[in-house]
């Protein structure tokens, strides 16, 4: 049976490898339409920001030469020098984003991966002053479904300099039991604080996708970047399906076996999967998916095959499926599971919890988009 089981494995993979590159010449081709004719750049009509400040995560490669880039694009539109700030363990992009604020930047950039795009939001939630997003790592969630481009770094700074400012939603996670087999006394686990509020900006989750997450070799990802997580998701494609009882607003709660729950503000991830079709960055509300597995490997490639269709606007209604992934909208959210499992939010894992409440907090937060 082993070989039947990579052969699933090779077949979801190959599958998913299909779709991103459809969806990614499918965004592409409707970018350029959208763009085709003359602009006229925001910055240079006098429109746009003047103060640019960029937070920038060292540890990421090739951030001396995106420095040179954000130099050489402000000079270009004739703007005052850009501030940059170094992120630190200690200070991973919050401190320094309030710093620029009070040092009066027009502009907060976010220059590293969703971790340091998380702190800067964090610090910019409820303000006036916008965030700009250059990607640098390896999942870049937020920049993909703004369709700011995670190739071509110029492209993202003329994102910043010249294009527009939109309010959208951000989500708040709060992990208020956590599993009983964590060693809080782990290194390497996040403090086990309930009364933290996290913020995510794409996607919260709890359960396979998590795990996912908090599985994935950091060198891995370095070489082969976002498919290093379906790499660690290997081993946790025969793990139990959880039971979870799930709170939407005012509703009564339901039950249900799941492999994995999602609660999403927007829902384009790596390589173009489209997981929460129906999402929208400033709708007001959250969106949720639960998925489930059952019938091992022939399961795993329905819910593959599902994923991939829903993307093109496809869904199917048919009630046994074995692999299925569910969805309904909310501003608030509660899970219990079982047992416990791995949490996450925008691909930064926050450890096992039992039970954790989600909620939207509605156009919250200024980003510069196209």
């Amino acid at each position: 049976m082993e070989w039947q089981v990579w052969l699933g494995v090779a077949a979801i993979v190959i599958a998913l490898t299909a779709l991103g590159v459809a969806l990614r010449i499918y965004a592409r081709v409707a970018t350029m339409r959208r763009r085709l004719g003359p602009v006229v750049p925001q910055a240079l009509a006098g429109q746009g920001p003047r103060r640019i400040a960029v937070v920038v995560n060292p540890s990421k490669a090739g951030t001396v030469g995106l420095r040179n880039r954000v130099r050489a694009a402000c000079v270009e539109r004739g703007l005052p020098p850009p501030v940059f700030y170094e992120t630190t363990v200690e200070d991973p992009g919050q401190g320094h984003a309030r710093r620029a604020v009070e040092e009066g930047a027009d502009v907060v950039v976010a220059a590293g991966g969703d971790g340091t795009v998380r702190a800067v939001a964090e610090a910019l939630v409820g303000g006036e002053v916008p965030m700009g997003v250059i990607p640098v790592g390896t999942g870049n969630l937020l920049a993909r479904n703004l369709e700011v481009s995670v190739t071509d770094a110029e492209r993202a700074i003329a994102v910043v300099l010249d294009g527009r400012t939109r309010a959208i939603d951000v989500g708040w996670l709060r992990v208020e039991e956590f599993a009983p087999d964590d060693d809080p006394t782990d290194p390497a686990e996040p403090p086990h604080d309930t009364t933290i509020e996290h913020i995510f900006l794409v996607i919260a989750g709890l359960g396979f996708d998590a795990a996912m997450v908090a599985g994935a070799d950091p060198a891995l990802k370095k070489r082969v970047g976002w498919m290093a997580y379906f790499v660690a998701g290997l081993p946790h494609l025969r793990a139990r399906r959880l039971r979870a009882r799930i709170w939407l607003d005012d509703e009564p709660p339901a039950d249900a076996r799941l492999r994995s729950i999602m609660i999403g503000n927007c829902g384009m991830l790596p390589g173009g999967i489209t997981l929460l079709p129906d999402a929208v960055l400033d709708d007001g509300v959250l969106d949720v998916a639960a998925a489930d597995v059952r019938g091992g490997v022939l399961g795993w490639a329905q819910l593959t095959v599902e994923v991939a269709m829903q993307g093109f606007g496809v869904r199917s209604d048919l009630p046994e499926k074995l692999g299925r992934i569910d969805h309904a909208t909310c501003r608030r959210a509660r899970v219990r599971v079982s047992g416990g499992d791995e949490v996450q939010v925008d691909g930064d894992p926050l450890g096992r919890a039992v039970q954790i409440s989600a909620r939207v907090e509605p156009a919250a937060l200024q980003v510069r988009a196209p």
